[in-house]
């Protein structure tokens, strides 16, 4: 069914990865989201009609390339591509979760950059800049020849932690790659609280085995905080690591909630007594498993692209 169309001279679209999201950031700027229809065709191949009268409009595309994954990519690539050639005045795509990001670099010559070639897929499709939110690599920003909006989950996910005693809690980093996000953490939730990092080992792709781990967390409850809980294996390895170094109790959070089959279920079977993630990509929370929004974030950054005040800092959120 076509969705309500949206108003004014912005037009936000969403795809069938998260129309929650999509439809609750339209409604923080004022909206309903824009009229399109994404199917498939018999054979497997994806459809897209846009309803609304793009022309000479500011689009906004909000569509996660969470799984299924190729799925999600061909509808995103296939709305810009229509709304581009429908006459949009200009298209953003907005991409809370940007999948591919993993392969970002070659380890053999015989790989891709998966990345990169996600990045000139957008280009080619049409759009005009590029909102995401937690790259795993910062790397990857400087695969867009586009302008491109990186924003930060940390301020989101610390207010679910608001109010912890950094005299009882230590900030942990499940892995090199999440120091700086773990820092970022420790200073919004708990200053004074340590900050542990776990080294690890991947004898192969999605296992995990921990080399070691340096700070105290004794006596503390440990918060691990990551950027994607996928199969749940670092999660999992980092809270069995501080439980085993004299951890008091342990919780988790991260931007990116991709949960891998069993992947929830391996987590409420272990010592983690919270696990919270945003709305970037559609999950329901379940047992210990918490949903925090990132919605109103989004909306903030559209208004000020939309009001071509984009390079303005946006709530301490926003890298760069």
């Amino acid at each position: 069914m076509p969705q309500p169309d949206g108003q004014g001279t912005l037009l936000v679209f969403s795809g069938n990865a998260n129309p929650s999201l999509a439809a609750a950031v339209a409604r923080e700027l004022g909206t309903g989201l824009a009229a399109i229809t994404v199917s498939t065709f018999r054979d497997g191949e994806t459809q897209v009609v846009v309803h609304s009268n793009v022309g000479g409009r500011d689009v906004f595309v909000v569509q996660p390339t969470s799984p299924p994954v190729n799925q999600s990519l061909v509808e995103l690539l296939l709305m810009l591509d229509a709304c581009h050639r429908a006459g949009a005045e200009r298209c953003t795509a907005v991409v809370p979760y940007y999948g591919y990001s993993r392969q970002e670099k070659r380890t053999t010559p015989q790989e891709p950059i998966s990345a990169k070639l996600v990045a000139n897929l957008l280009t080619v499709a049409g759009a005009d800049q590029i909102v995401t939110m937690d790259l795993t690599v910062g790397a990857i920003e400087g695969f867009f020849d586009l302008p491109l909006t990186h924003l930060q989950a940390v301020p989101v996910l610390a207010k679910a932690f608001a109010g912890v005693d950094p005299d009882e809690v230590a900030i942990v980093a499940p892995d090199l790659g999440a120091v700086k996000r773990a820092e970022a953490f420790q200073q919004a939730v708990a200053p004074r609280a340590p900050v542990a990092v776990v080294f690890k080992e991947r004898p192969q792709p999605d296992e995990v085995a921990v080399a070691d781990m340096v700070g105290n967390v004794r006596g503390r409850r440990a918060i691990i905080v990551d950027d994607i809980i996928s199969t749940g294996a670092t999660l999992l390895a980092a809270a069995e690591t501080v439980m085993q170094r004299g951890a008091s109790g342990v919780a988790a959070c991260a931007t990116h909630g991709v949960f891998a089959p069993g992947a929830i279920a391996a987590l409420e079977a272990s010592d983690l007594e919270r696990v919270v993630v945003t709305d970037t990509i559609s999950v329901a929370p379940h047992g210990r498993l918490e949903v925090v929004s990132v919605a109103p974030l989004f909306a903030e950054v559209l208004a000020r692209i939309h009001g071509e005040r984009v390079r303005q800092p946006v709530a301490a959120a926003v890298t760069g």
